[in-house]
């Protein structure tokens, strides 16, 4: 069970590059301290409505506040990435 649920996560990646995107390995630091990338991964939602719920995460859910470039690279990677426009 382990060893799907390990495979899912990263057949939910994409595809790694040599060098990770700006915001990337923040974003997979953040999210997997409380769930599943593959949460993310699903959502598909425009930069504004990512940082409404990066905003919700640290006053309701406890995840650490980011310095506001590290924000803006975090925001920029889930829009590029998981984006409403992103085929699936």
């Amino acid at each position: 069970m382990r060893l799907a649920l390990a495979l899912l996560m990263l057949m939910a990646l994409p595809a790694q590059a040599s060098d990770p995107a700006p915001g990337q390995e923040t974003v997979e630091t953040l999210c997997i301290a409380c769930h599943s990338i593959a949460i993310v991964a699903q959502q598909r939602l425009s930069r504004r409505v990512w940082d409404e719920v990066m905003e919700w995460m640290v006053e309701e859910q406890g995840m650490p506040a980011l310095e506001d470039e590290e924000l803006a690279a975090v925001l920029d990677y889930l829009a590029l990435t998981y984006g409403p426009d992103v085929p699936r």
